[in-house]
């Protein structure tokens, strides 16, 4: 909290018959500045009913009494005449005004109201407490020259207390936010590392979080994020340092996109295209693990480079055929176990010769200009196959291995 000024407000003294008629109106004052606020401000006609209410006057009647306190003698003097012990008594409740305004506008934040209800309540209670005091201050023999000052003093006071309210109401924004931005980045670790329903459900609430239809999955470089986050959805997700998987690339982060549709999702590769990026596929939102899942399996697989960034939905086949790299490794060498005792060269040739082969049905022509070969060459090369694997190559079994255990080379 700001510092709060101790000095009185003006150095203006009133005389003791002044001060004692306005402290005798307080607790009246302190009833209407609330049937005021009740009246005139919407956002407080309930929440000041009640024993809400009851509270409210005693806090309207400390904070009026406060202002006598500071009024009630000129500066470097003590109140309440010359004892030492009662001015500091007189300087803490002043104190404690204060700290009541400050905690005031904390809790507005707290509640989702703006400043916008409390500094109207305080206008309306400054004019209402200034009609009060004013008459009882003109009854008990306020000088009318003197009134313009106490004036300034009354609305003066009030200007102090909406300050320091407005600074416990941007404090409590700035704390709240931070610990809501924490709940949201421990939230996208739970969805990242696959947690239970039960432990997803008690993180959404505790970060006040409403589940999107869908989440995707964008892993970037972290200088990345504030423009990345910029085009999505309020409801998106921020992994942050808790990203999980990346230990070893500390310079990239995850977003959980919500609901991204394609054009949405056509946006984003377009501001991310020299960057290195990847966009995981739109899913279920509690089974995002799957989408960030599939973008680490294409950072291992060098989709995206340093400069290029790559829709994880373009790459499926080279995802799917690395999958499980010991067991694609196995298919590829019973495939090719024919052409073992081979040169390597040659091992080299005919391997790609099949691919096309295979890729290309057949057609003698295609293969050729796939491989950039004459089509006297391919048709040796086939020749030097069917040697090899004989009526296997018209076996679709065969064939279907053959394309999976090759597409790996090609993906």
């Amino acid at each position: 909290m700001s510092e709060v000024r101790e000095t009185r407000l003006a150095g203006m003294a009133l005389p003791d018959a002044v001060v004692e008629a306005m402290r005798a109106e307080l607790p009246g004052c302190a009833g209407r500045v609330v049937a005021a606020v009740v009246r005139e401000v919407p956002s407080y006609s309930t929440p000041f009913q009640g024993r809400m209410g009851r509270n409210i006057e005693t806090a309207v009647a400390m904070a009026l009494s406060g202002f006598l306190d500071m009024t009630s003698a000129p500066d470097g003097e003590e109140t309440s005449g010359s004892d030492p012990e009662a001015g500091s008594d007189s300087r803490g409740r002043v104190r404690a005004v204060f700290d009541a305004a400050y905690a005031l506008g904390r809790g507005e934040a707290r509640s989702g109201r703006s400043m916008d209800a409390l500094a109207a309540a305080y206008r309306v209670g400054a004019r209402t407490a200034w009609h009060d005091l004013s008459s009882s201050a003109v009854d008990a023999g306020l000088p009318a020259a003197e009134l313009a000052r106490f004036a300034e003093l009354v609305f003066d006071y009030i200007d102090q207390l909406s300050a320091v309210s407005v600074s416990g109401h941007a404090d409590e924004l700035a704390t709240s936010g931070r610990v809501r931005e924490r709940h949201l980045e421990r939230l996208a670790a739970a969805l990242l590392n696959g947690s239970g329903p039960d432990t997803l459900a008690t993180l959404s609430e505790r970060a006040g979080w409403q589940p999107p239809t869908t989440l995707s999955a964008i892993l970037l470089p972290e200088s990345a994020v504030f423009g990345v986050r910029q085009q999505l959805a309020a409801d998106s997700l921020y992994a942050g340092s808790e990203a999980p998987g990346l230990d070893d690339r500390p310079d990239l982060t995850v977003v959980l996109a919500a609901d991204l549709d394609e054009l949405a999702r056509s946006r984003m590769l377009e501001s991310l295209r020299d960057r290195e990026a990847l966009v995981g596929p739109a899913t279920p939102w509690d089974d995002v693990r799957s989408s960030f899942l599939r973008v680490l399996r294409g950072l291992d697989l060098g989709l995206a480079a340093a400069d290029t960034s790559a829709d994880t939905d373009d790459h499926l086949v080279a995802l799917v055929l690395h999958a499980d790299p010991a067991t694609s490794a196995d298919l590829r060498a019973r495939v090719l176990a024919p052409m073992e005792g081979l040169r390597p060269s040659t091992v080299e040739k005919l391997v790609e010769t099949l691919r096309a082969w295979l890729l290309h049905q057949g057609r003698r022509d295609d293969i050729a200009a796939a491989l950039f070969v004459h089509p006297q060459t391919v048709r040796y090369r086939v020749g030097r196959l069917r040697e090899l694997y004989g009526d296997r190559l018209a076996d679709p079994q065969f064939v279907l291995e053959a394309t999976i255990a090759l597409g790996v080379s090609v993906s």
